[in-house]
């Protein structure tokens, strides 16, 4: 229910005089003055408003009324309304016979200032649960009924298969502004669901689309200033679910993505799905021992030289003249540190799945380089 304030009542008020060459005021449902162009009326009682919201009708007061009545000049009152409810009255000064023609259109004005101040409202209060809606998508202990039932309740009606997106602002300047132009941006598209996580982070949830670039709309939010320092995109989804899952997968994806590839701005969960899963279980006893002949030929590699050589490796796919000229070694050279890095952690290097243990582990390990 609409209630007029002193804010809404000034802004009617400005926008009337910007116009017309009369003082104007507005009154609240208890006929107080909260808007004028008379500073010095505000906050009084305003007798000729109490007569209109007691007979719901229009009341002109000449000079003769005026003198018999407190905190009043001559002019046209007319009651402002708002869903066929009283919400207030609106003033005109003036003597009646010349201020009359502009009444009702000053009070039509009004009204439907006061329709789109309530417009706003409804709107601005949609969002808001929106957001809190998708912000459960978060909350693993929610039952997946309850976040379908409030969805029915929203009107909301999502189209699959969709994808998730998290995405990471700069830690440059002040993240409200950027956030508030991205959030306007990605809202104005049809389908397009979107809500702050924190300062510095946004769910974005949209339509699976087949040709889209990723790449290009990084560059493009750059060019536009959004501030978007990673992006992190789930698999196709195709149900409430399973969009879910998703958003949880994401969160998992964004922690391994800040670990192991810092200055990557485009990590895609299908790139990166047995490493996120495994990074999300690092801290069990049963990965901690898998880490462990790991951990034990790095716990004597004391310079990193060997953690630099199998890092280089895993990403050469094991190809030794690929990654001698990468580490700027002979090839001599880097069958030596590899024969080193064997034999301090107890891993058959040639073996496919024993190797595998070593370039999955690094990922997992803190202080990557």
């Amino acid at each position: 229910m609409l209630e007029l304030d002193s804010t809404l009542a000034q802004h009617i008020v400005d926008r009337a005089m910007a116009i017309l060459p009369h003082n104007i005021n507005v009154m609240d449902a208890q006929g107080m003055i909260i808007g004028s162009g008379d500073p010095a009326r505000l906050h009084t009682r305003h007798e000729g408003a109490q007569l209109v919201l007691a007979n719901r009708r229009v009341v002109e007061i000449d000079e003769q009324a005026a003198a018999c009545l407190r905190g009043v000049k001559p002019g046209v009152n007319l009651p402002l309304l708002h869903a066929e409810r009283l919400i207030g009255v609106l003033g005109i000064t003036g003597a009646p016979e010349t201020v009359r023609p502009y009444a009702e259109l000053v009070r039509m004005a009004a009204e439907m200032l006061v329709e789109q101040r309530q417009l706003q409202a409804e709107r601005h209060w949609q969002r808001h649960q929106l957001e809190a809606w998708l912000r459960q998508l978060f909350d693993p202990g929610l039952p997946l009924a309850s976040l379908g039932g409030e969805a029915e309740r929203l009107g909301l009606a999502l189209s699959w298969p969709r994808q998730a997106c998290l995405l990471e602002l700069t830690e440059e300047g002040d993240p409200l502004p950027r956030q508030a132009r991205l959030l306007t941006a990605l809202s104005s598209k049809a389908d397009y669901l979107c809500a702050p996580l924190g300062a510095r982070e946004l769910l974005w949830c949209r339509p699976l689309s087949a040709g889209r670039d990723d790449t290009a709309w990084l560059a493009l939010a750059d060019e536009r200033d959004w501030g978007v320092h990673r992006l992190a995109v789930s698999d196709p989804v195709r149900n409430l679910g399973d969009l879910r899952q998703a958003c949880l997968a994401l969160r998992d994806l964004q922690a391994y993505g800040r670990a192991r590839f810092p200055a990557q701005r485009l990590l895609r969960l299908e790139e990166q799905r047995l490493p996120t899963l495994l990074y999300a279980q690092r801290n069990s006893w049963l990965l901690q021992g898998w880490l462990a002949p790991l951990k034990q030929m790095l716990a004597q590699d004391n310079h990193g030289t060997l953690r630099e050589t199998l890092e280089a490796w895993c990403a050469h796919d094991g190809q030794v003249q690929a990654c001698a000229q990468a580490l700027g070694i002979h090839r001599n050279t880097l069958r030596y540190r590899l024969e080193r890095i064997a034999e301090l952690s107890g891993i058959e290097l040639t073996r496919l799945d024993q190797r595998l243990q070593l370039s999955l582990g690094l990922g997992l390990l803190e202080n990557p380089l």
